[in-house]
């Protein structure tokens, strides 16, 4: 009786775990079931410790950490959750910066974790080790360094708050070794609230009434929206917004797919390779309002020639975006699906046909001009545009498309269609060449059952090419587009026509990329000729596991409409 009383004592008394293994345990506790990562002496204790756990947490590993937070980035961006990395000191962390910087300008939700030498050795420039708080800082919305295990779980819990709440962005946690092998007794409290951090502003109703007033005394008005729309999931509510108060909408890059493309209102893309309409109007609207965007310098061009006639309404979760670049007559601050949804309750039902058909007008106009030789070219040599349109032809719109930086990152948003919300996944606001082949293996996990294609230049590809070994080792299933000119293509544009054509470094000697996929044990095709291109398309799409498809596109094509710099949106040029 004496022997089993102390057994039920034993049992009752708490176990002691390690930190490394708190890392993991906190982690579950926030229902992460999947993270992307590489391994390394400052944070092998963690991975030993998810060892045990690898049925709870999946771990993907990636060639390099770049692809691992790029991953990281797509998982967010498809899922609608948390994306979670994990690197060692030193290289290991550095090699996050560039993504950590990608999620803080796009606002996507990351929580990164990194090894840190001994604490004793915090300092000495011990080997591997880099102040990565100080290096990463201006590029997270938070970041702490831990250097007791007792400390472990709270840090995380903050992090995950921090990172999906409000506006959201990156955050890092780096861990010293000591604190990941020292014992702790676990106790994980999700975080819930952060002292002076007010992620949801309170909506003044009286800044919603006067929003209202303006939008309806407009006869012009135009909606610009952004990813702040998709990040708030208030996709339905903004299309209750704009069908009520018949309101023309264009979009930035970013906010691609919160509204069907094929919307009567849906009036394009904003911005340097924008569609002509949207940014000629700008320029003629009376009331101009923003949701869920920041008046980028590319979706505004010249400020001080930037809709001076408008009044512009300003939807917008972050105060420190309100009046930075444009200067506001209403801001309604906080989550837009709130906002939305009171706005529409005061707007006045109308159509503004007069002002529509003005849209419909230039629409018409850049059809003829650019859309209609781009899509269906009569050229020796396929165009970007007409491989994006048989694609859309194939999918309907349903799949998700991730791209890299360049001419076919703008050829993609300008023509790819979608029915789905989260569907375009790119690099917006850094403009991160090497972004689209590891975030659409993200893209790919976050969504499983939705066809994944990574529409990439051949210079951006072979920034990040060695992550065809995670698609070879996890077997993931998406479809790698190549369009290929043989050239750093934006750049040459650039230098074709601000340069005199001095091609300075931008002609690309590429390896052959078939070969390289059959390395991977990847299916893979090379189209030169639009007789081919259909079906080409049609197996690639059709094939059970990932395939790459290099298609021969033109040159030296440039991509129009184009705002230069410095120029005013209504000065776009056509040709």
């Amino acid at each position: 009786m004496e022997t089993l009383k102390l057994k039920e004592k034993k049992t009752m008394k708490k176990v002691k775990i390690s930190g490394a293994e708190a890392v993991v345990k906190s982690l579950l506790a926030e229902g992460v079931d999947l993270m992307f990562g590489y391994p390394g002496g400052a944070i092998m204790p963690v991975y030993d410790a998810m060892y045990d756990y690898q049925e709870e947490l999946k771990h993907i590993l990636t060639r390099h950490e770049q692809g691992a937070i790029h991953a990281a980035q797509g998982y967010a961006r498809s899922s609608g959750k948390v994306g979670v990395c994990i690197a060692t000191s030193g290289p290991g962390a550095t090699n996050l910066i560039t993504g950590i910087a990608d999620a803080q300008i796009d606002s996507t939700p990351l929580v990164c974790i990194t090894g840190q030498v001994h604490s004793h050795l915090l300092g000495t420039d011990a080997f591997q080790e880099t102040d990565v708080v100080g290096i990463s800082m201006p590029v997270t919305k938070w970041n702490c360094q831990v250097t007791k295990a007792e400390d472990i779980p709270a840090a995380i819990a903050k992090a995950f708050y921090v990172a999906q709440s409000g506006r959201p962005g990156p955050v890092l946690v780096d861990i010293t070794k000591d604190a990941q092998f020292g014992q702790i007794n676990f106790k994980y409290k999700p975080c819930q609230q952060v002292r002076t951090y007010v992620p949801q502003p309170k909506i003044e109703q009286n800044k919603v009434e006067e929003a209202a007033q303006l939008i309806n005394k407009a006869k012009k008005p135009l909606v610009l929206f952004g990813q702040g729309v998709i990040l708030a999931e208030a996709e339905a509510e903004f299309k209750a917004f704009i069908e009520k108060a018949g309101l023309p909408a264009a979009w930035t890059i970013m906010g691609l797919s919160a509204l069907d493309s094929d919307h009567v209102l849906n009036m394009g893309m904003l911005g340097m390779h924008g569609n002509y309409a949207p940014n000629v109007l700008t320029n003629e609207c009376d009331v101009l309002i923003a949701v869920g965007m920041r008046f980028d310098d590319r979706v505004t061009g010249d400020l001080k020639r930037y809709a001076k006639q408008a009044k512009v309404v300003h939807l917008e979760i972050d105060p420190a975006e309100v009046d930075k670049n444009v200067k506001t007559a209403v801001a309604v601050v906080g989550n837009c699906k709130v906002s939305l949804s009171a706005l529409t309750k005061l707007v006045d039902q109308t159509d503004h046909l007069n002002w529509l058909n003005k849209f419909y007008e230039l629409k018409a106009i850049e059809n003829e001009k650019v859309i209609q030789g781009e899509t269906n070219s009569t050229a020796n040599e396929l165009t970007m545009g007409e491989v994006v349109a048989r694609i859309n032809e194939i999918t309907n719109g349903e799949a998700i498309v991730v791209t890299d930086v360049g001419q076919h990152q703008m050829v993609a948003c300008r023509y790819a269609e979608f029915k789905q919300t989260k569907s375009m996944i790119t690099s917006g606001g850094l403009g991160t060449m090497g972004f689209c082949l590891p975030a659409a293996i993200g893209a790919k996990f976050g969504a499983q059952q939705r066809q994944v294609i990574a529409v990439i230049g051949d210079g951006g590809f072979q920034m990040t090419i060695q992550e065809l070994g995670t698609i070879f080792q996890t077997k993931i299933d998406i479809k790698i587009l190549i369009l290929n000119n043989q050239f750093l293509g934006m750049v040459r544009q650039w230098q074709d026509l601000f340069f005199d054509k001095r091609y300075s470094s931008t002609e690309m000697v590429n390896p052959d990329f078939q070969t390289i996929a059959k390395g991977y044990g990847i299916a893979s095709n090379k189209v030169d000729a639009r007789a081919n291109l259909k079906d080409a398309l049609n197996t690639m799409l059709n094939h059970k596991g990932s395939y790459l498809l290099e298609v021969m596109v033109g040159k030296e094509n440039n991509v129009f409409p184009m705002v230069e710099t410095g120029a005013s949106v209504s000065d776009i040029r056509l040709c």
